[in-house]
C-alpha cells in the first residue's frame, strides 16, 4: 500500500472519529430508550439539574421541540423566487437552537469561552441558564414547562408583554412540550438507570 494511500485512509478515520453523534436517538417518545442510548445525554441533564435546578423531563422536552436531539440542528434557509437561498431564517444552531447574540450573552456571563451549541453538556448548561434567568425576570417557575417554553421562544421581553397570545401556533407548541414533559417525566420515574 503506498504512503499517500495510508495517509488518507487514517485521515478519513481521524475525521470519522468527531465529537459523537450528530443524529437523534432512536425513539424519541421514550426518554428511557433516549437516555440509556445516550448516557452522555444523562449526564448532561443531571449536571444541570444539580446546577440550575431545572428537571430533566423540562430539559429535555425543550430540546426535542427546538432540535429533535440533533446536534447540529439549524433553523431553515429562506428562498427568494422560491429557488435562490438567502440565508438561514435565524441563527439558531444545536441541541438548544440558541440564537449567536444570547449564546454570547451566555458565554460572557458563564466565563465558557469553549461552550459549544453542539455539545449536549453545553445546550443543556445554556438551557438551565436560560430558563433561571426566565424565573428570575418573569417568575415562571422551573418546573413549569409550557411557559418556560413560551419564554424560550420568544424571549423575556416577548413574553412579558404577551406576544406569543397572537402566535395560536406557537400556543399550542407550548402546550405540546408541556405534554412531552409530563410524558418524560412519568417514564423517567420508571427508568432503570444507574445511580438514578
Amino acid at each position: 500500500m503506498s504512503k499517500h494511500l495510508r495517509a488518507m485512509i487514517i485521515v478519513l478515520l481521524v475525521a470519522s472519529c468527531g465529537g459523537g453523534p450528530q443524529t437523534a436517538p432512536r425513539d424519541l417518545d421514550n426518554a428511557c430508550t433516549i437516555l440509556k442510548e445516550r448516557p452522555d445525554y444523562l449526564k448532561a441533564f443531571r449536571a444541570t439539574e444539580r446546577k440550575w435546578g431545572v428537571p430533566i423531563h423540562v430539559q429535555m422536552a425543550t430540546i426535542h421541540q427546538e432540535s429533535k436531539f440533533v446536534a447540529d440542528a439549524r433553523t431553515p434557509f429562506k428562498y427568494v423566487l422560491g429557488v435562490i437561498p438567502m440565508g438561514r431564517q435565524s441563527s439558531a444552531y444545536g441541541y438548544s437552537q440558541a440564537l449567536d447574540a444570547t449564546w454570547d450573552e451566555y458565554l460572557k456571563s458563564e466565563g465558557s469561552r469553549r461552550a459549544k451549541r453542539d455539545e449536549i453538556r453545553d445546550a443543556s448548561d445554556f438551557m438551565g441558564w436560560y430558563m433561571n434567568q426566565t424565573r428570575q425576570r418573569n417568575g415562571i417557575s422551573l418546573h413549569d414547562a409550557r411557559n418556560q417554553y413560551l419564554a424560550y421562544h420568544e424571549g423575556h421581553t416577548g413574553y412579558a408583554r404577551q406576544s406569543y397570545n397572537s402566535k395560536a401556533w406557537l400556543v399550542g407548541v407550548a402546550g405540546k412540550v408541556d405534554s412531552r414533559a409530563q410524558l418524560y417525566e412519568r417514564q423517567i420515574a420508571g427508568c432503570r438507570l444507574g445511580r438514578w
